[in-house]
């Protein structure tokens, strides 16, 4: 009976963690950026936006308001005009006749808010991608730096065990035990460390479109693989492409069109109005009409002119300083990429592995007697040092390369991280 319990638990057990496998996600690059893409607010904003501004384009496309009117003279006074016997009544149609090009100044404007709201958007989309793509890196940094741990964790085992060998034959103290221990202690630390920034990377990645409790994994990639780049004046060229500046280019066309409506302003309108009276005492009807011209509308609209052209000039100064901005950015993040990629190339090919082979060398000698717990522990630390840093320095070069990426407005779905997804050791 028990064994049939047992065997029933076991297929229950089974099933269990079958369905839980089917239920992880393994979570691509791709899919991150198309989850903001489609539920992030900051992007969703700009749907209510340009129906505001598309109302507001439909309104700029009205002409001026017509207005009908009627007016009673010569009633409900005294003697003869008292009551309504003698009242004259007038019916009015009144309106603005616009003069200047207003009307095509109103959708001018209206329009060129449209077009730099689809700029700005893009803009905000290329920023939020690469803070997607940056906490994924994260995520899979901290799983780097657990697999580093894991290396370190096992150098650490053998090396206590071949402390504990010596001890027991009288051939080391017993502090060489406990160094020994403490060091594996150091190492188990440094994972269950990693362990709880993956954990807190991840969280933080599934924020981006609001899930609380995250049950995704990424696809392993390898940030150590560092693609050649275009030489600096060629990415520099795509500079005046990017959102960033392409921005201006919007704007500008807002300020010229408030410019040209400003000017407009100079030229005034003609007040207008028409009607129909008919005259009481011989019952008869005659039109009657009117227009008025404001005077004095040129030095009204002078200052407004002049503001509107201090704002277009200062746009133009404005883009400068943000051209050098980028300019200087885009230098300081090609020299960062530039140098992390010749330092993680001589780190993996020249010292880490020297450093492995000098480990194993002195875990040998340290066996055989021929070294000490000193020299053993030494060069331990030291790989494991040269570990973290050319992780450290290909993550930061990574960093760099999403910042080329952003500046230029290039797509993130080739992010190199990804270039690479056999999970190759550290």
């Amino acid at each position: 009976m028990f064994l049939r319990f047992a065997a029933v638990a076991a297929c229950f057990a089974v099933a269990f963690a079958a369905a839980s496998a089917r239920a992880v996600e393994v979570l691509s690059l791709d899919d991150a950026f198309q989850r903001v893409d489609k539920v992030h607010p900051d992007l969703r904003l700009f749907g209510p936006l340009r129906d505001q501004l598309e109302a507001d384009r439909q309104r700029a496309a009205l002409g001026p308001v017509r207005v009908a009117g009627v007016s009673v003279e010569n009633a409900l006074g005294t003697g003869a005009a008292s009551g309504l016997s003698g009242a004259e009544i007038t019916l009015t149609l009144a309106s603005v006749f616009e003069r200047g090009g207003k009307l095509d100044a109103r959708r001018t404007l209206a329009q060129s808010r449209i077009d730099a709201l689809a700029i700005e958007r893009e803009g905000r989309r290329l920023d939020l991608l690469a803070e997607v793509a940056r906490r994924y890196l994260n995520i899979i940094a901290a799983q780097r730096s657990s697999s580093i741990a894991e290396v370190d964790i096992a150098q650490r085992q053998r090396a206590m065990a071949a402390a504990k060998r010596r001890v027991s034959a009288g051939a080391a103290p017993e502090s060489a035990v406990f160094a020994a221990q403490a060091a594996l202690a150091r190492a188990e630390l440094d994972q269950a460390r990693a362990a709880q920034r993956r954990e807190s990377a991840r969280q933080h990645l599934a924020a981006l479109w609001g899930e609380s409790a995250p049950t995704f994994e990424v696809v392993t990639g390898d940030p150590l693989v560092l693609p050649a780049i275009d030489d600096f004046q060629r990415l520099a060229d795509l500079i005046d492409r990017t959102p960033e500046l392409e921005q201006f280019v919007g704007e500008q066309r807002i300020r010229e069109a408030r410019l040209q409506l400003a000017r407009t302003e100079a030229t005034p309108d003609a007040n207008w109005q028409v009607g129909v009276r008919r005259l009481q005492e011989s019952s008869d009807t005659a039109l009657i009409g009117s227009i008025s011209i404001p005077l004095g509308s040129a030095h009204r609209a002078a200052p407004n002119i002049r503001a509107a052209e201090a704002e277009l000039t200062s746009l133009e100064i404005e883009r400068e300083s943000k051209q050098l901005s980028l300019y200087s950015t885009l230098a300081e993040a090609h020299g960062r990429y530039r140098t992390a990629q010749l330092e993680v190339r001589r780190l993996q090919e020249e010292v880490v592995p020297l450093l492995i082979k000098g480990t194993a060398a002195v875990e040998r000698a340290y066996a055989a007697g021929a070294a000490s717990y000193l020299e053993l522990a030494q060069l331990q630390s030291e790989q494991t040092i040269a570990l973290k840093q050319r992780l450290e320095v290909a993550l930061d070069a990574q960093r760099a390369l999403l910042e080329i990426q952003r500046l230029t407005g290039q797509s993130f779905v080739a992010l190199p991280v990804l270039s690479n997804l056999s999970g190759t050791k550290p």
